[in-house]
């Protein structure tokens, strides 16, 4: 009998609207779940979006390197734009992306290998890490003879644990 009368209190009359404290409390503690579970979520897929982009943007330099390398081999590119002792390589990013005109080419049109340096999102800039030819593999100073590798400045820690500076 106690909890009919209980409930006849709780209802409203005909005309009465809007939402009774209770029932607010009750909604903004479930909004607040959801988003405290959502969050983390949100977190990690950001994060994996930014690796994939870090992924992406080395491969399109180290690509753009490979290829002046190739150009440099196969005789197309030569003179004033390869200097002396950068074993084929580019001397700088800059050069991949100005660019450099080929051997036997009247056009004067020049080869570029980059629209742009790309994005390094873990950084948030075009700045990147590079190693000469002559570099040690694990060198984390460059010796300006050559870009042979760049790789991320960021001593962030990727999702499975390795750090960003490390990645192939």
């Amino acid at each position: 009998m106690m909890a009919i009368r209980a409930m006849a209190m709780i209802r409203r009359a005909p005309g009465e609207r809007g939402f009774t404290f209770v029932e607010l409390l009750v909604v903004t503690t479930i909004v607040l779940l959801l988003s405290a579970a959502a969050m983390p979520l949100a977190r990690l897929t950001i994060q994996r979006q930014k690796e994939i982009e870090l992924h992406r943007a080395l491969r399109e330099i180290r690509t753009a390197i490979d290829k002046f390398k190739d150009a440099v081999d196969q005789g197309a590119i030569g003179g004033t734009d390869v200097k002396s002792g950068s074993e084929g390589y580019p001397e700088d990013l800059e050069t991949l992306v100005e660019g450099v005109t080929p051997l036997n080419d009247a056009t004067g049109r020049k080869l570029k290998f980059l629209r742009r340096i790309p994005f390094d999102p873990m950084t948030q800039s075009t700045e990147w890490g590079m190693r000469s030819y002559q570099d040690s593999p694990t060198s984390t100073s460059w010796g300006r003879q050559n870009v042979y590798d760049v790789y991320t400045k960021s001593d962030g820690v990727a999702l499975d644990g390795t750090k960003y500076s490390d990645w192939d």
